[in-house]
């Protein structure tokens, strides 16, 4: 196996009972919503990072609530000379007034988002989800903060559709 490792700071917003989710457009989730978030830039904490990378994705200035841990997922993923990718997550619960969400980010190079939007809880499904939004949903759903590692073994990509 050829492993490559991703790492990123992620916020977890609801609105109504909503998850505020980004449509992807890079990496193995693309075609998928996914939670804004991403990886540090430079010297950045991960705070600084999931506030900003927040911001940049959805429009919306957050605050943190409370960071709720560190998850892994594991999953086939053919990119490069990889075969195979390990994202390490960590999550934050995120406060914001309700506000427009940003339907157009601003496109630069490592921007992945294609616009942010509210999706019911019962709307994601591993189907249509990263892995994630799949995390933020049980977490919604039972309140328990689960830091088990994910493996998802059949897990398919949508880069090509």
């Amino acid at each position: 196996m050829k492993l490559h490792r991703a790492f990123g700071c992620y916020g977890i917003l609801t609105w109504h009972d909503d998850l505020i989710v980004i449509r992807k457009h890079g990496g193995p989730y693309t075609h998928r919503f996914d939670l804004p978030g991403g990886s540090l830039d430079g010297p950045e904490d991960l705070a600084a990072c999931v506030l900003r990378e927040f911001h940049e994705e959805t429009g919306v200035r957050a605050t943190i609530e409370r960071q709720l841990g560190t998850v892994s997922f594991d999953y086939p993923w053919i990119y490069k000379h990889w075969d195979h990718n390990q994202h390490l997550a960590v999550f934050y619960q995120l406060q914001a007034p309700e506000t427009a969400l940003l339907q157009h980010p601003v496109q630069f190079i490592g921007q992945d988002s294609l616009g942010a939007q509210t999706m019911k809880l019962s709307e994601l499904s591993e189907n249509n989800a990263s892995p994630l939004v799949l995390w933020a949903r049980d977490y919604l759903q039972t309140g328990l903060v689960n830091m088990t590692a994910r493996h998802y073994p059949n897990w398919e990509t949508y880069e090509n559709r």
